[in-house]
């Protein structure tokens, strides 16, 4: 069976698929499977898909797309898990704007139900030149693969206490600023669910490399398979040249997709030259600093997000918790000048 679709999500973009697929009626359901189907319904809110260039269009009643089996588990969006088996005619929900498919079970109302999604088939690829023999597509094939050194350029990290807490705000003010002094810049995001926004951001900014685990092979992250895809980002990165490079770990640091595994990991761990945690509250942020002390040993350096929106926050990690606190919305220069001075000076130290 061959169709024309009429939106290709940016979590199938390591394929480089055409508009015109052949589809199999054999469906892999596993994470990653590329399948293609049928937009059931409109809606008014979360109502847009992420395109392989990153470009926002509305879904409609009927539009043919093709996305990525996969599981989310977001505190303001979808829990939707991966099915046991799929085949033709089943309905999946759309679990995210970066074209992730699965089984929603639960949804925040902000957000609303998802979309439903007939499924049409397996997008089939033809990785051998002039053979007719077809694939079963899924996002690993043209993946960044593994091997290369980790970054010995000066890391990092933003993280935050869960998702809308400032930290691709945090990562961007970042990457501009070690971009005015100079730095080829590299902007990773080692977590989350497929999307291409946060990075795109950092490019904008002026990351010269912006990866996330999509380029990896991963739709969504987790325990088993965070620490791996970070390692492949952190050594394409430093392959490619770097100076310095800006980590964020998508939602927090105490949620589901595997941003623990990382902290917790003997070869990531130690590329930390500095640490932002970002939270939306003062409770988050003594909370945050005390958990990752104690459970990795990780010391915070800098406190961004809502929590320091205006002089109360502000005041509060500074005079309670004794930690610089910048925020990337008012203060975006001095967040900058702060980790930029402060790697400067832990350079120097280990020279």
């Amino acid at each position: 069976m061959r169709i024309h679709l009429d939106k290709i999500a940016s979590v199938t973009r390591n394929l480089r698929l055409d508009r015109m697929v052949t589809l199999t009626e054999s469906i892999k359901a596993e994470p990653g499977a590329v399948l293609a189907g049928r937009i059931l319904g409109d809606k008014s809110v979360y109502n847009q898909l992420e395109d392989v260039f990153g470009r926002m269009s509305m879904l409609q009643n009927g539009d043919l797309i093709v996305g990525a089996l996969g599981h989310r588990n977001a505190l303001h969006g979808y829990e939707g898990v991966l099915p046991s088996s799929v085949k033709i005619g089943d309905r999946l929900n759309v679990l995210n704007l970066g074209g992730v498919l699965g089984h929603c079970v639960s949804h925040n109302p902000d957000v609303g139900p998802p979309f439903e999604i007939e499924i049409l088939g397996q997008v089939l690829v033809y990785p051998e030149f002039q053979k007719r023999q077809g694939h079963p597509a899924n996002i690993q094939q043209g993946a960044l693969k593994a091997g290369g050194p980790l970054p010995a350029c000066p890391v990092i990290f933003v993280a935050g206490t869960c998702m809308n807490s400032g930290k691709t705000a945090a990562a961007c003010a970042l990457v501009r600023r070690f971009r005015a002094a100079g730095l080829r810049v590299g902007g990773l995001k080692l977590t989350g669910v497929g999307l291409m926004r946060d990075i795109l951001g950092m490019r904008d900014y002026g990351a010269e490399v912006a990866l996330d685990f999509t380029d990896a092979g991963v739709v969504t992250t987790n325990a088993e398979n965070a620490a791996a895809a970070a390692k492949v980002l952190f050594s394409e990165a430093a392959s490619r040249g770097v100076d310095v490079i800006v980590a964020e770990t998508g939602d927090g640091i105490m949620g589901e997709y595997g941003v623990q595994a990382i902290f917790a990991d003997p070869e990531l761990r130690p590329l930390s030259t500095a640490f932002v945690l970002c939270a939306n509250d003062p409770v988050g942020v003594a909370g945050g600093v005390k958990f990752l002390n104690e459970s990795f040993g990780i010391s915070v350096d800098l406190i961004a997000g809502p929590a320091t929106d205006n002089r109360v926050g502000v005041r509060f990690v500074e005079q309670v918790l004794g930690l610089p606190a910048r925020n990337a919305r008012n203060d975006a220069q001095g967040l900058g000048d702060f980790i930029l001075d402060l790697v400067e000076s832990r350079k120097a130290g280990r020279a």
